[in-house]
């Protein structure tokens, strides 16, 4: 499988790298875009701040100059958090998707949003201060509305970012079932 990985507000930091070389043992060819050109955050505000300096509408440019050469192939697009955001408005505006993993967020859907049973599975903390419980409930069923096959596993009492583990929010336990579940979604497209 073709795997486009974007990294979390943090930046390309070791974790998401690492991730990529899980995916690659498994026998998926990933690419791991820095769309913040190098930088890389030791806080969710630090990286936040500099999200809005770029901009959403730069960010997404960079996302999909990244993925444009390789989306033919049929990607599967995956991110980490505000990667996730990033993936998720990806997919769904590619017909040639194949997947979409996203671990640790969402984002708001196009009303219009429209794919055909695109298998999607999301993997997020719970309680999570990003992904609360009504904004899930909503997402889930635009995602339906929309088309989405979607998959939603929760892990309770793991922190937002918890497969990372250079990070507080760290959780083994949480981040190896993550990870096993997610192979084999892969292995499924």
């Amino acid at each position: 499988m073709n795997i486009m990985l974007f990294h979390s507000t943090f930046g390309l930091r070791p974790a998401v790298l690492a991730a990529a070389d899980r995916l690659r043992a498994a026998g998926h060819e990933v690419w791991t875009p820095d769309l913040f050109g190098g930088r890389t955050f030791g806080t969710v505000e630090e990286g936040m701040a500099h999200n809005e300096e770029i901009g959403k509408d730069e960010l997404l440019r960079r996302a999909v100059l990244a993925a444009a050469p390789y989306s033919e192939r049929g990607l599967v697009y995956a991110g980490f958090s505000l990667g996730a955001s990033i993936a998720q408005t990806l997919a769904l505006g590619d017909d040639r998707a194949r997947g979409l993993l996203l671990l640790h967020g969402t984002s708001d859907l196009a009303p219009n949003a429209s794919v055909d049973g695109l298998p999607v599975q999301l993997h997020v903390a719970e309680p999570d201060p990003f992904e609360t419980d009504d904004w899930l409930s909503a997402w889930y069923l635009q995602m339906g509305r929309a088309g989405a096959d979607v998959e939603i596993y929760r892990y309770t009492g793991a922190g937002h970012l918890y497969t990372d583990p250079d990070l507080p929010d760290y959780d083994e336990e949480a981040a190896e079932a993550t990870w096993r579940v997610a192979l084999g979604f892969l292995e499924t497209l």
